[in-house]
């Protein structure tokens, strides 16, 4: 029960802080909680809000499928080779530092205006993550590891899957979640610069109208799935490294 209680701590200072901001700055400047949340209550009773969920939805999905799957492969790539790891890992932290929004531009060009384009701005927040992240997993492992599946004259595809994999599976997850949390900051940016709907096009037209509630109340469901979807991956990596802990 106490594990709970950081988290809820800072969730209650967070929501006083919230209410006195609103208090000082004015309702007309920022809402206040429970004007917020009815408001959200509302909103979540039209479909058109639904709809802009289930296309930011989509969106992060396939982003996030997308950079898990090629941000492992290029991890492993990385993690196993070390020049390729010297030639690589700088050319990537380069890339990631680059603002995103000034290729935004070339990514539209390139796929177009829709669902591809908010996909393709998710991927490159969070696939550069997932792939550093797991390189640097493979490449604190403890030597026996590798040197035991080279005695055993194991293949490469069985030492990665059957040794690697296993051993840095907690890093794994560590990365998923890293990677989820850009992801959707990816989806949500692209969404605000070039969409027809999804609520990071729902935040832009709102802030256009001077729909400070609105803003807030999709801030808040954002937040809350983000923290529920991370507290939940957060609570899966606990428990592998316990399990693994206890072997």
């Amino acid at each position: 029960m106490t594990r709970f209680l950081p988290p809820v701590t800072i969730a209650l200072a967070a929501l006083v802080l919230w209410q006195l901001v609103s208090f000082i700055a004015g309702s007309h400047s920022v809402s206040g909680v429970v004007e917020t949340m009815a408001y959200l209550f509302r909103m979540m009773q039209q479909e058109s809000f639904w709809l802009d969920v289930a296309e930011s939805g989509t969106a992060i999905f396939y982003a996030i499928c997308l950079s898990m799957l090629f941000g492992w492969a290029l991890g492993v790539v990385i993690g196993l080779n070390r020049n390729v790891s010297d030639v690589s890992e700088p050319i990537l932290v380069t890339f990631y530092s680059l603002p995103k929004v000034t290729l935004y531009p070339l990514v539209l060009l390139l796929f177009g205006l829709g669902l591809s384009a908010k996909v393709a701005f998710g991927v490159m927040h969070g696939l550069v993550p997932i792939c550093l992240i797991t390189g640097n997993a493979i490449r604190q492992l403890r030597p026996v590891y590798i040197r035991t599946a080279k005695v055993m004259r194991l293949s490469r595809s069985s030492v990665t899957f059957h040794v690697v994999l296993p051993a840095i599976l907690p890093e794994l997850i560590s990365s998923l979640r890293i990677g989820l949390s850009l992801s959707i900051l990816g989806v949500l940016i692209g969404e605000m610069f070039a969409s027809k709907r999804g609520l990071g096009f729902a935040a832009v037209n709102a802030m256009g109208l001077g729909d400070g509630t609105r803003i807030m109340a999709i801030g808040v469901f954002l937040s809350v799935c983000a923290i529920s979807i991370n507290f939940l991956l957060l609570e899966i990596e606990s428990a592998i490294r316990h399990r693994t802990a206890r072997i």
